[in-house]
């Protein structure tokens, strides 16, 4: 069974938000054994945003969770993805500079032939935008009893990416998403192969989108 949403969709919270962050996951740069902890580190407190032309997804889980941040506690949509394909994939962050000014770092991969593969890829947002497609999707399961994706991450020091047991989630077997603009508190993967990887650092605001 296939269920479809398309086009202008934007969840503020605990919303199904499915495109990582390259530069989030590029910076911690660790293979866990035992998979990706959602946010196990404190957060920024600055978001950063992320287009994506396509992203297939085997093995999805989504529940609501919250990080703590360097702007206090902010409730955020976690998505966990067993295995994730991205095509042309975008991803900017504006940092404020005194007396400079804003400084942007943009960075691309996945483009032409090829595409971004994660494994065990978790990813915390607040907001949206895409056209959808989910494979056998369950919906108001039970957070504890989910088996078609990852599981929930396991919840880090001082409560980081914490879930109240038995809360909502969704599951499905299969997602795609196209056209995809999101915007994201954090990125944590198992793997994340970047082919093509290109990255840019600018004076003045230049976002994917």
């Amino acid at each position: 069974m296939e269920s479809v949403a398309r086009g202008g969709t934007r969840w503020k919270r605990f919303a199904v938000v499915m495109v990582p962050s390259v530069a989030a996951t590029a910076a911690i740069g660790v293979a866990l054994s035992q998979g990706a902890l959602a946010a196990s580190f404190n957060v920024s407190g600055q978001q950063f945003k992320v287009t994506a032309k396509k992203l297939e997804g085997q093995g999805f889980v989504q529940y609501g969770a919250l990080d703590n941040t360097a702007k206090g506690k902010k409730p955020v949509a976690v998505v966990g993805l067993e295995t994730a394909q991205i095509t042309e994939l975008c991803q900017s962050v504006v940092v404020p500079v005194p007396v400079f000014g804003d400084v942007s770092m943009n960075l691309t991969a996945g483009g032409g032939d090829t595409k971004v593969d994660a494994k065990k890829l978790y990813i915390d947002a607040d907001d949206l935008s895409a056209n959808a497609t989910f494979t056998n999707i369950d919906i108001g399961v039970s957070i504890d009893s989910t088996t078609k994706g990852p599981g929930p991450a396991k919840p880090g020091k001082d409560g980081q990416g914490a879930y109240a047991p038995g809360s909502f989630a969704q599951q499905a077997e299969k997602v795609e998403f196209t056209d995809v603009k999101q915007r994201a508190w954090a990125t944590t993967a198992g793997t994340f192969k970047l082919p093509g990887l290109s990255m840019q650092v600018k004076k003045g605001k230049h976002e994917c989108y």
